[in-house]
């Protein structure tokens, strides 16, 4: 037998229903109220309203406003969510008046609008979020330039840097990240009102001013796109995951590098957490929770994307409501990540005896040697790598940093080449040092002092420009809303 009861469903007004009218009361009332607004104001200047019709209005939404307690709101299944509450509140006013500030526009417009709207104020505090993260590394790399770490490859030691050096790697992979996201806030940028449920409207609607109200640089120029398109949601959410795929590849390192075998990393006592039984561990416990952030940040990300995938190009709640509000979890998880690591990396220091340690009991300063033999001896480089591989043998054997292995060398150099190395032994400890490693490595990108000044000028740069747009974007909000309150205001107080 077919149930005929009375919309809603009880177990659809539990599962659905009553948490998206929640949803909307936690996040979205504010570009409800604005939007209301915007569009009375646009109204009224294109004389679709007359200034009369507009003014009482505007004094029945902010009388609303005034009178109505959103946290004490609940779905009853009467209203849908805030827009029908504040809809049924201008009827019982106004009467047929009342259902005319829906005049050109639709719930699909007015939605894509919201979304972007909350959307633009979580990607703008991530930014501000990253652009203090990135200036925390700069600093931090400028004074850790000269400051020596052991660089591995395949989880094996390979060659020495700097620790400035590899930070400014983190920092140039955080910019193009940036970037991506810079441009994924730019395409929040066009607004969807005027596109109304589809196709536009009749009626002669100034989507210029509309969008220019609530902050936008201009309208999504196609109206059905306004309604179907969700690149905005998907690239937003691509960027952001490309971003903490990267920031925990560095997390990893520092799980390494801070433990008892490699050492080389010291976290401070502030950032240990102790083990309850076993009272001389340090457990660097911060790398974790940075780590498993950055991964439920992938996810979260992953999840919003993937919810579009196979899904109609038209106007959908898959891309709505309860989707929207579940991605700001990944705004905040991926916010913890930052604020943590803005602090952490600054607070670490390099344990120097780890390094040269590990420096001499890897030989990692070999590649330099069989570097000098080509330049200085008139050798090939497979000769000198063969020379350089002997003696490498041979040290690491006797236990010996390499340093100290000139014997060594000058028996593999006579073994290859049949004469005597010219090499002295104050200039074999000199090519083998660390700091000569570094020193010597001056190209456009590499770890010696001038090398690095220079790079780390250019990131500053570039940071200052994502700044500056980032700015411009904050401006133009924040100068819609005093013109947007001055418009309607001026409403008011008609």
């Amino acid at each position: 037998m077919i149930d005929e009861s009375t919309f809603p469903d009880p177990t659809y007004k539990k599962t659905v229903l009553a948490p998206l009218f929640d949803g909307v009361k936690s996040h979205y009332v504010d570009h409800f109220t604005s939007i209301n607004k915007a569009h009375l104001v646009m109204l009224a200047e294109t004389e679709i309203l007359s200034r009369d019709q507009a003014c009482r209005i505007a004094k029945a939404l902010h009388q609303i406003g005034q009178d109505t307690d959103i946290a004490s709101l609940q779905y009853t299944g009467e209203h849908e969510d805030y827009f029908f509450v504040v809809e049924a509140a201008l009827r019982d006013k106004l009467e047929d008046l009342g259902g005319m500030l829906h005049t050109g526009r639709s719930r699909n417009d007015m939605d894509h609008t919201i979304f972007k709207l909350a959307l633009r104020n979580h990607t703008a505090m991530m930014l501000a979020q990253i652009e203090t993260l990135t200036s925390a590394l700069l600093d931090k790399a400028e004074v850790e330039a000269e400051t020596l770490i052991v660089a591995y490859t395949h989880g094996q030691p390979a060659q020495p840097t700097t620790f400035g050096h590899y930070l400014a790697a983190m920092i140039e992979v955080l910019i193009r990240d940036t970037i991506r996201l810079n441009a994924a806030a730019e395409n929040l940028e066009h607004c969807p009102m005027g596109a109304a449920a589809i196709t536009t409207s009749g009626f002669p609607l100034d989507r210029q001013r509309m969008a220019g109200l609530l902050g936008f640089e201009e309208p999504l120029l196609n109206s059905y796109g306004c309604i179907a398109s969700v690149d905005y949601i998907t690239g937003l959410y691509s960027a952001m995951k490309l971003m903490f795929v990267h920031l925990g590849r560095v997390v990893q390192d520092m799980g390494v590098w801070s433990s008892f075998e490699v050492g080389q990393l010291y976290v401070p006592n502030s950032l240990v957490q102790i083990s309850s039984i076993m009272p001389q561990k340090r457990n660097p416990v911060p790398i974790e929770h940075m780590r498993h952030l950055a991964s439920v940040t992938v996810g979260r990300c992953d999840m919003l994307v993937n919810t579009m995938h196979n899904t109609p190009f038209t106007d959908m709640n898959d891309s709505e409501g309860e989707v929207q509000q579940s991605g700001y979890a990944a705004f905040h998880s991926g916010g913890r990540v930052l604020e943590l690591l803005t602090s952490f990396l600054p607070a670490c220091s390099i344990n120097q005896d780890n390094v040269k340690r590990n420096t001499d009991a890897a030989c990692i300063t070999i590649t330099e040697l069989a570097d000098t033999l080509v330049r200085n001896e008139g050798l090939s480089f497979r000769q000198a790598h063969e020379i350089a591989a002997a003696t490498a043998r041979a040290v690491i054997k006797s236990g010996m940093p390499l340093g100290s292995g000139f014997s060594h060398c000058q028996a593999a150099f006579q073994s290859e080449t049949g004469r005597t190395l010219a090499m002295t032994e104050d200039q074999f400890a000199t090519t083998t040092s660390a700091q000569n490693f570094v020193a010597v490595r001056n190209l456009p990108g590499g770890p010696a002092p001038e090398a690095l000044s220079n790079a780390l000028t250019i990131y500053r740069s570039k940071l200052q420009q994502l700044s500056t747009g980032r700015a411009v974007r904050t401006h133009r909000h924040t100068d819609a809303v005093s013109e947007l309150d001055a418009a309607f205001n001026s409403l008011l107080e008609s």
